[in-house]
C-alpha cells in the first residue's frame, strides 16, 4: 500500500479508535493481556485472583471476599464478573424474592454464586452449575472460604445441558423459584426452554439473564417478550469497569406454562 493510500485511511481510523476506544480497552483487558499472563505463569486469571483473595480477604465474610474481588479486578487484572452494579441488582432481588430454591447456571469463579448465597433467606437452597473443571474449583474454594456448606449451596460440574433433566431425580430440585443464567448467552433460550419442559419453573418464579445487551442474547430476549409465559423487565447497567460498554440484565417473571 502507498503511502498516499494510507493516509487516505488514518482519518476512518482514528475514528473508529476514538469511538470504540472502550471496546478496544476491553479487548486489551480481557483477551490480550490475560493471554499473556495466562501463558507466562500457568494460572488462569480466576485463579491467581483466588490467590489474592487468600492473602487479602477475610475468611468466612462473603462482603469482604466479594470486595476483594472486584478490587483485584479494578486494580490488578479484570476478572469480567459480574461487579458491584449488577451485584447489587441480583441481591436486592434475592432479598426481594426470598426463593426457597436457586438455581444459577453458569458459577465462572463463584462471585454471583457467594451474592446469591449471602441474600438467601434462613434454609434457602442454591445449585450452581459449572461446565468447566478448572473454574469450578476456584469457585469451589472461594465458597467454602466464605463459610457456605455443601447443604447451602452445592456445586455441580457439568453442561447445563445434562443437569437440567436431571435436577428433579438427582439433585432433589423439584422447583427452581429463581434462577440466574450466566453462563453463555447462546444457550439462555434452550436451557429456559429445557427448564419450561421440565417443569421445574413454578408460577411465580423469577428468572434472571446477565449480559443480555453485551455480548447479547437476542433470541432468549424475543421469545420471553413474545411467547406470552412471561413478564419482562430489563436492568440496565454497564460492564465493570466499563461502564460506556451498555448491558443489562433481564428480569422475567414466570406466569405459568398457559
Amino acid at each position: 500500500m502507498s503511502p498516499a493510500i494510507a493516509l487516505a485511511f488514518l482519518p476512518l481510523v482514528v475514528t473508529l479508535l476514538v469511538r470504540y476506544r472502550h471496546y478496544f480497552r476491553l479487548l486489551v483487558r480481557m483477551v490480550l493481556l490475560r493471554s499473556l499472563r495466562d501463558c507466562l505463569s500457568g494460572l488462569r486469571t480466576e485463579e491467581r485472583a483466588f490467590s489474592y483473595v487468600l492473602t487479602h480477604a477475610l475468611p468466612g465474610d462473603p462482603s469482604h471476599i466479594i470486595a476483594t474481588l472486584d478490587h483485584w479486578s479494578s486494580h490488578c487484572e479484570y476478572l469480567g464478573h459480574m461487579g458491584p452494579v449488577k451485584g447489587q441488582i441480583l441481591m436486592r432481588l434475592v432479598e426481594e424474592k426470598a426463593p426457597a430454591s436457586v438455581l444459577e447456571l453458569g458459577t465462572h469463579c463463584g462471585y454471583s454464586t457467594l451474592l446469591i448465597a449471602h441474600a438467601l433467606p434462613p434454609g434457602g437452597r442454591l445449585l450452581t452449575v459449572e461446565w468447566d473443571p478448572r473454574m469450578a474449583a476456584v469457585a469451589e474454594k472461594l465458597i467454602r472460604l466464605a463459610g457456605f456448606d455443601e447443604r447451602m449451596v452445592e456445586l455441580i460440574v457439568s453442561s447445563s445441558e445434562e443437569v437440567i433433566p436431571r435436577l428433579r431425580t438427582q439433585y432433589q430440585l423439584s422447583r427452581a423459584d429463581m434462577v440466574l443464567l450466566a453462563h453463555r448467552p447462546r444457550c439462555y433460550l434452550r436451557d429456559l426452554q429445557l427448564l419450561e419442559a421440565h417443569a421445574l419453573l413454578p408460577a411465580g418464579a423469577t428468572v434472571l439473564a446477565d449480559h443480555v445487551l453485551f455480548p447479547g442474547a437476542p433470541r432468549f430476549l424475543q421469545y420471553a417478550k413474545n411467547c406470552g409465559r412471561y413478564r419482562c423487565r430489563l436492568h440496565h447497567t454497564g460492564l465493570p469497569d466499563f461502564p460506556a460498554i451498555k448491558d443489562g440484565i433481564a428480569q422475567l417473571t414466570y406466569a405459568g406454562p398457559g
